[in-house]
């Protein structure tokens, strides 16, 4: 099973502030990090770029349209992401409540918010050709 424990964005991440060194926070994640590749569950872990630095494709009747960011909605917006690959929604849950606090001191008052969501996997769809399609690509055939 994997998941993704998601880093909802706030004003700071927004505005493209980096961590203090002196909070201890960048410390702490690469710790919390490290026990993720002890425990051989880490798929992969990354900060994302304010929206300023992105856009959206929106589609309209199968048209689409891009906007650029940034974006007003911080509470909308992921700042970060860590994909873990675990046996059950009870091991992913103990790993997220270990999340360290993703803006440490610094954040909006409560130091920030995380969201876990399962990804779905091949076998969660009805057999179809494109299934097939898709399990090439994730062996490696392209």
């Amino acid at each position: 099973m994997r998941f993704m424990i998601m880093v909802r964005a706030n004003a700071q991440s927004e505005a493209g502030e980096m961590p203090d060194p002196q909070d201890g926070l960048m410390a702490e994640m690469a710790s919390y990090h490290e026990e993720l590749v002890k425990a051989g569950v880490l798929l992969d872990a990354n900060g994302l770029k304010p929206s300023s630095a992105g856009w959206r494709i929106r589609y309209q009747d199968g048209k689409p349209s891009i906007t650029d960011g940034p974006y007003a909605e911080t509470k909308e917006l992921i700042a970060g992401y860590t994909l873990i690959q675990v046996r059950s929604r009870e091991e992913a849950l103990e790993w997220a409540r270990r999340f360290p606090a993703p803006f440490g001191k610094r954040g909006e008052g409560d130091g920030g918010e995380i969201e876990v969501r399962q990804l779905f996997e091949l076998e969660d769809f009805e057999p179809q050709p494109a299934l097939e399609r898709f399990r090439a690509l994730q062996g490696g055939e392209a």
